[in-house]
């Protein structure tokens, strides 16, 4: 008798049947997590199809990563296409994947529909459908499974076939073993994509970044945080949430940079914040002449009670005065004479700057000496940083920092300062950074804007990259801004703060400053290297202006977020015309901007009826939040006039009109 040899083991999975491919949201095949603030939602889209004709059933799961996991029923589509939305509340990281298997029973009753009504035979398959239901009563819980071994039975021996058909085919029934589903060979999408959920401000939040030693009225003394701790309320009147701080540590003094970045000092030069560290600390101090930590965790208390949240400057370079630069010259680049390399791009050298040398040997002790600052600021109360020049050090090094930030620290907020190629940006993105600085800063015309932001929010970036606005910073002064006077101003808040839920200025843009270095965009007489007292109730400021557009975007939801950012037609192309809006349609935002800073613009706006459920000959209201005045207007096509000398742009907030029980007409 020959001996036969077992057979190997297959794995249970390869019994399901089921297929599920292209899931969606997924970045780089969920090798990094989409994003999201509380509140949020995702709509999850999978194909899941299988062999021949069963029926299917799907869910999408979920769950917070400490949680268990939840589910919901998924909805088919077209094309075996499937679809379902789960909302995130709690900041941290959530899975989310989609299961599939075969529905027997609703296969089961839809062929027997089928025999029953085309006159065949149907006993075996009732008999079938009865051990499905006792099945099903083995499944499930009391009193369900009394209830369904009563069905079982009266499907084995009831009254008459038809009675028995009926009863196997009815809702009740239907719904009943949806509850308790054979699922023994389903197929669940492996591995979970993942999503963080990070604090509000990542995702809605208005930036005004200061020099704190600038709030003085002697260019010879520096300002200091007890200075700007008063000035909180002023910033908070203009409704900003987030002030922004370059470096408050010390200042070195060997190399340092003179007035206009000058290699000639002067004795009362204070030099560059982003030359970091003297014999008074490193990263960890705050420069003498700014105060000290106390008066540091006293300010951002101050700030928090106007409800600001203070961000710091995270810069990760040292003045060749830095206490590192003695303890650890390991972490630095050195020449072949021994000394260590300053910082260039040429042909800029920064001679006040040291970088650091991310591959070293001694790397990791780098790695957590930086983490250690990170958590250092933390510790006193900050929330959000602003990383300096992140594109230089390497992208495995923010995975870890922010990753292990954000374990102990869910909260944290960073936005990276990186002008650079798209791809770095998008991969510094992808490694955790909650925002990023864009080139909006350079997109002047109606299709550079239409363009580049159609790829922020229109395709898959918008699931990880949120984009942050700055139509000016202490390093870029741009060419519309030096040549078009208060109206460039006063256009350029108007895009940055409604195209994007998270924008910001740099101190001196309420005033309209725009001196450059001739045929550069870099600011005369930069505030980068010297103290620059100003008159913040300088005739022609744009102060009033800024707090309308803030007013505007806290009190309408449909600008604090861009997914449902649309652009729209006009016959002219000095206008650009778009609009956001809430899911329910709730609010709904129309804005039209003159990108021409010197002349009058007109046009006919082509308003999408359809996206909102307006006939073409009904008529709606337009509430111009700027200026407070109201607008009937019908039908698609409808005029504007943008005098950039009052105001280059038009804010609406559309009303529909409803129609009551009682047939009173109101607006929404």
């Amino acid at each position: 008798m020959t001996r036969k040899e077992p057979l190997p083991t297959l794995p249970a999975e390869k019994a399901g049947r089921v297929r599920i491919e292209n899931l969606k949201p997924r970045i780089d095949c969920g090798r990094f997590p989409i994003k999201r603030t509380p509140g949020g939602k995702i709509g999850v889209k999978a194909h899941v199809f299988a062999d021949g004709h069963d029926l299917l059933k799907a869910v999408l799961r979920y769950r917070h990563i400490e949680g268990e996991w939840r589910e919901l029923p998924m909805t088919y589509l077209a094309d075996d296409l499937w679809q379902a939305e789960f909302q995130v509340d709690e900041l941290g990281l959530y899975q989310y994947t989609v299961s599939g298997w075969i529905d027997h029973f609703a296969t089961w009753q839809r062929d027997l529909l089928k025999k029953f009504e085309a006159g065949q035979e149907v006993s075996s398959e009732l008999l079938e459908g009865a051990a499905m239901v006792e099945a099903g009563a083995a499944r499930a819980g009391t009193p369900d499974d009394e209830w369904l071994a009563a069905l079982a039975a009266m499907l084995r021996s009831g009254p008459s076939l038809e009675k028995r058909v009926r009863r196997a085919t009815a809702d009740d029934l239907s719904g009943m073993m949806e509850r308790y589903p054979d699922r023994a060979r389903q197929t669940t999408f492996e591995p979970p994509p993942a999503v963080v959920v990070e604090a509000a401000p990542a995702g809605f939040s208005a930036w005004y970044e200061i020099f704190p030693r600038s709030l003085t009225a002697d260019p010879a003394r520096s300002g200091t945080l007890a200075d700007l701790e008063k000035f909180l309320p002023q910033i908070a009147r203009m409704g900003f949430d987030v002030l922004y701080l370059p470096p408050i540590h010390p200042i070195g003094r060997t190399n340092r940079k003179g007035r206009n970045n000058a290699l000639a000092v002067e004795e009362n030069d204070p030099g560059s914040p982003w030359a970091i560290g003297s014999e008074a600390g490193g990263h960890k101090a705050v420069h003498p002449e700014l105060g000290t930590l106390e008066d540091f965790e006293h300010l951002v208390a101050a700030a928090r009670k106007e409800g600001l949240e203070v961000a710091l400057d995270i810069a990760f370079q040292c003045s060749p005065d830095h206490p590192y630069v003695r303890e650890h010259p390991e972490w630095f680049r050195h020449r072949p004479d021994g000394t260590i390399k300053f910082a260039e791009n040429p042909p800029k050298k920064y001679e006040d700057i040291y970088p650091l040398s991310f591959d070293c040997e001694e790397w990791q002790s780098l790695w957590h000496e930086l983490k250690s600052i990170v958590l250092f600021w933390i510790e006193r109360g900050v929330r959000i940083f602003r990383v300096d020049n992140p594109h230089t050090k390497p992208l495995p090094f923010w995975e870890w920092l922010i990753g292990e930030v954000r374990g102990e620290h869910p909260e944290t907020v960073f936005l990276s300062e990186a002008f650079t190629r798209p791809r770095v940006m998008y991969g510094l993105a992808k490694a955790g950074f909650s925002q990023s600085y864009t080139y909006f800063t350079w997109r002047n015309t109606k299709s550079q804007l239409t363009e580049y932001v159609r790829e922020l929010v229109e395709s898959e970036v918008n699931e990880y990259f949120r984009p942050n606005f700055f139509p000016n910073t202490p390093d870029i002064l741009p060419e519309f801004l030096q040549f078009g006077g208060r109206a460039a101003f006063l256009s350029r808040l108007v895009l940055a703060a409604t195209l994007s839920s998270c924008y910001g200025i740099y101190s001196g843009y309420e005033l309209s400053e725009n001196e450059a270095v001739p045929g550069t965009e870099e600011y005369l007489n930069s505030e980068k290297f010297e103290i620059k007292p100003r008159d913040w109730n300088k005739a022609g400021n744009i102060r009033a202006f800024i707090t309308r557009i803030n007013t505007i975007r806290r009190q309408n939801p449909a600008l604090a977020e861009n997914r449902r950012l649309r652009f729209h037609q006009v016959a002219n192309d000095q206008i650009i015309f778009y609009s956001k809006s809430t899911e329910d349609l709730g609010n709904i935002i129309l804005a039209a901007v003159n990108l021409d800073p010197h002349n009058i613009q007109e046009g006919w706006l082509e308003v999408p009826l359809e996206l909102y459920g307006i006939g073409e000959h009904e008529v709606f209201q337009v509430h111009d939040l700027i200026f407070d005045n109201r607008y009937l207007w019908q039908g698609s096509r409808n005029y504007v006039r943008l005098d950039p000398a009052r105001s280059p742009a038009q804010i609406f907030l559309l009303r529909r009109r409803l129609r009551t029980e009682q047939d009173f007409d109101y607006f929404m």
